[in-house]
């Protein structure tokens, strides 16, 4: 959301700032604001790096932002100290400056790029992969992973009698066709090995493997469905929820909007203009902590009732842009003095303390007495 500064520190959206529907409705002819912005963090995570190129109209108003697969772009600092963006594309290579390619860094942060997840984290991802692999090869063959051939009295096998065994009994009994039948002549012998998931912990090395990889991307496993060693509802997930808003989806957002308040907007708009993401939108989902979150903010005088009915798509309501607080908290001292009395007492008493000078349309009481 982009925001524009006005008088007594207010702010409102900034609807008519020609970025506002590149980046809240689409960035380009070809992509939605959703798809351009998952290609973004999509890019952040696999290669450390997200480019987009900048294209402007005749006035040098930002028109679009396209988006470009980080693999193809080289980022060099030149001798003068400025940064350019190689990239081909469709047969034609492209040299940019920095006022035309859109670039969003990853951990890290350095100039010229930033580090993918996957590039600090590979050895994890490489043993998740090796782990699923040999899972695959040992279900694919009935849990019986191999054997041993034997030869009575030990006798020693020539070459060729070898190469036969190997040919006819390995060879066609390996694999798929692992199970059938096998004749065996000549005094040779089978002598089965079996491992069973328990002894090779391949269940157990799987379950580590997913938790591992939730760990380098910083995402709670039960938001991937993986709850083997927690509850899969409450209170628990849902603190871990809160702890990903704070911890891990906040940090990567930031970055966002810092490059495009660097990149996007010029000198004298980033004085009043501001980008931010919107994180109640997240609380869409959730109609009790939104509902909690409206009251909060408009007893306390924070929100209007319109501004509420407006995040809702409700139509406004006659008196609701005022601000109100609730009132009906007192001292522990005036409590015996104000339930003592009678109704109208009482009533005079909390507004005599509320407005020692006099409330809006009540005379103060000494004022009524003398009257």
């Amino acid at each position: 959301m982009i925001y524009v500064d006005g008088p007594n520190d207010t702010r409102k959206v900034a609807k008519a700032h020609p970025l506002y529907t590149l980046l809240h409705n689409s960035p380009n002819a070809d992509q939605s604001a959703l798809d351009f912005w998952q290609f973004v963090c999509v890019s952040l995570e696999l290669w450390g790096d997200a480019f987009a190129r900048i294209e402007r109209g005749r006035s040098g108003k930002i028109i679009a932002l396209s988006p470009i697969r980080p693999e193809l772009v080289k980022p060099r600092r030149t001798p003068d100290g400025a940064i350019r963006y190689r990239y081909s594309d469709g047969g034609k290579t492209y040299d940019l400056g920095q006022d035309e390619m859109f670039h969003v860094r990853g951990f890290g942060g350095a100039a010229l790029g930033g580090m993918s997840t996957l590039s600090f984290g590979r050895q994890s991802f490489g043993l998740a992969l090796a782990t699923e692999e040999a899972s695959a090869q040992v279900y694919k063959n009935g849990l019986r992973p191999s054997g041993v051939l034997t030869t009575k009295d030990s006798a020693t096998l020539k070459k060729d009698q070898r190469d036969d065994i190997y040919e006819h009994v390995v060879g066609r009994f390996g694999g798929e066709n692992n199970g059938k039948p096998l004749v065996l002549e000549a005094g040779l012998g089978w002598q089965s090995i079996a491992i069973s998931p328990v002894d090779g912990q391949m269940i157990q090395s799987r379950q580590f493997s997913v938790e591992d990889c939730c760990r380098w991307f910083g995402v709670p496993p039960h938001m991937i469905g993986h709850t083997s060693n927690s509850t899969s509802w409450g209170t628990g997930l849902e603190q871990q929820t809160l702890g990903f808003l704070i911890f891990t989806l906040r940090e990567r957002l930031k970055r966002i909007e810092q490059a495009i308040m660097k990149q996007l907007l010029t000198a004298a708009e980033r004085l009043t203009v501001t980008v931010e993401f919107n994180f109640e939108g997240l609380l869409r989902a959730d109609s009790a902590a939104r509902a909690a979150f409206y009251s909060s903010m408009v007893q306390n005088g924070i929100m209007t009732r319109n501004e509420v009915r407006r995040l809702e798509n409700l139509p406004p309501l006659d008196g609701g842009d005022e601000l109100t607080i609730q009132s009906n908290m007192i001292p522990a001292s005036k409590l015996g003095e104000v339930t003592s009395g009678s109704g109208e007492a009482a009533r005079r008493s909390i507004m005599d303390w509320l407005f020692p000078e006099g409330a809006p349309g009540l005379a103060p009481a000494k004022q009524k007495e003398d009257a």
